[in-house]
């Protein structure tokens, strides 16, 4: 008996991993109903066609050395038939600069009627991929190093995304758009407490947030288009000197090879101080990105949301303040420091100061939230946001407990990428994500003003709060 059951589930085992290796049965359509949205996808290459700096790490002491993985950016236009759209950008990149975000406001509202709060653009935060500013000038090279091309990589990167946004507009077609979520275990906390510090360091017990959100873009023909996947974690697995989109891009790249003629996207969730462990290596890049990859394969079996419209998004920003700069006298004692970057940032501080100027005292912060009906809500914030923001923002979007509300999706790294974001416990424990990566900025004078996470959450809430009453 023990022998026959034994022998049934090593049968049943080795039926589920044939199938997975076979791409599995079809997951169940998003509806037996006709198509209601317009759907196009598009997608690019933006890999650097020369060697650049790159960035993520300040330690790196030379360009990039050739390429492991494409860099791509690629587009997701949804249109509800009733005049609502978004355009969801993701880019396998470190970042988005503020100048991007807005000189695409501008065209694209001549353009195509887009507004504002009808895009977003998202930056997976890979740590192998170009370091660049759009509007840089060639003297600014000097920072990095005289080979560096960013100037002429940030126009050209500009010029991709526009035209690729276009080409997602122009090839919508009918579709079907349903949610659901599954879960993966590649992040976790950075932030080992250490004393009354915390070190860069694999924290098991800190916040992570798990989930897998993954919206799912079906033609009329019932045949899968597009995912659009999230995940809150770092990708930073790789620290070498190749292009690559680390986790996130194999994670896209082993789904779109399992599902020919499918485009995968990557939204970066609230991962600021999230780690994937462990890592170091190509292979556990590689590995991490085939468990979110089949995170995603899971998130499609169970019958998911059906989204219908109506689809409404609101943009805003708001100013974050900065605490109170430290004076002349400090920088200047800084300079005798011996952390390189603390003199780096104290003599750019200086700078300012000497030539007549005023520190800033705040920065223009970007938020987004998009609702598909009443079964979605997505909220985009700028900067790194640690997972605090995500944990507490579902909780509080969801509705009362018990109650079957709207999803809630909640994404970091968005529209301009200027700095971390702590939440009001990290910037009250400080440590890299809480105020010390500041050092590193070329704008920044310092931490953020207490308050920080209270003005966020407002702002989103009450965003949210207007999208419900629109009619």
């Amino acid at each position: 008996m023990i022998h026959t059951l034994l022998l049934l589930l090593l049968t049943l085992a080795t039926t589920f991993a044939t199938r997975a290796q076979n791409n599995a049965p079809p997951a169940p359509p998003v509806a037996n109903t006709n198509a209601t949205w317009r759907v196009g996808v598009a997608s690019v290459v933006v890999t650097p066609a020369q060697p650049m700096w790159m960035a993520g790490y300040a330690s790196r002491t030379n360009v990039s050395q050739g390429k492991a993985q494409e860099l791509f950016a690629k587009a997701l236009a949804l249109d509800d038939g009733a005049g609502g759209r978004l355009v969801i950008v993701t880019m396998d990149l470190i970042g988005v600069p503020r100048s991007l975000r807005k000189n695409l406001e501008a065209r694209l509202l001549a353009a195509h009627q887009l507004r504002p709060e009808n895009f977003l653009l998202n930056a997976s935060h890979t740590h192998c991929g170009p370091e660049f500013r759009v509007g840089r000038t060639p003297a600014d090279d000097g920072e990095f190093g005289p080979t560096l091309p960013s100037a002429s990589y940030g126009a050209g990167l500009e010029e991709k995304v526009f035209h690729v946004i276009g080409a997602a507009l122009t090839n919508a077609a009918p579709a079907r758009v349903g949610y659901s979520h599954a879960r993966c275990g590649v992040a976790m906390n950075r932030r080992l407490p250490s004393g009354t510090n915390y070190q860069n360091s694999p924290y098991p017990d800190g916040p992570v947030d798990h989930s897998v959100p993954v919206l799912r873009v079906e033609g009329a023909d019932g045949k899968l288009r597009a995912v659009l996947f999230g995940y809150a974690c770092h990708n930073t697995t790789l620290a070498f000197y190749q292009f690559c989109g680390d986790y996130a891009g194999f994670a896209q790249q082993f789904f779109e090879a399992d599902h020919p003629g499918v485009t995968a996207l990557f939204l970066a969730g609230c991962g600021g101080d999230q780690n994937p462990y462990p890592r170091g290596t190509l292979d556990l890049a590689q590995r991490h990105g085939r468990s979110l990859a089949t995170a995603v394969e899971a998130a499609l079996l169970p019958k998911p949301r059906v989204l219908a419209g109506p689809l409404r998004a609101a943009f805003a920003e708001i100013e974050l303040p900065y605490a109170a700069a430290p004076g002349r006298e400090e920088f200047e004692r800084r300079l005798l420091s011996k952390d390189k970057y603390e003199v780096q940032h104290a003599t750019r501080m200086l700078a300012v100061l000497k030539q007549g100027g005023n520190l800033p005292e705040k920065y223009p912060y970007p938020v987004q939230v998009v609702r598909f009906g009443g079964e979605l809500t997505l909220v985009a914030l700028g900067g790194e946001t640690v997972v605090d923001y995500s944990l507490r923002l579902k909780r509080e979007l969801s509705g009362p407990a018990g109650a079957v509300g709207a999803a809630v999706w909640v994404s970091g790294y968005s529209n301009d990428v200027m700095a971390y974001i702590p939440s009001e416990r990290v910037l009250r424990e400080g440590g890299y994500e809480g105020g010390g990566a500041m050092r590193f900025s070329t704008t920044h004078p310092g931490p953020w003003a207490a308050g920080v996470e209270e003005r966020i959450v407002a702002k989103v809430r009450e965003l949210e709060r207007g999208l419900r009453r629109d009619p």
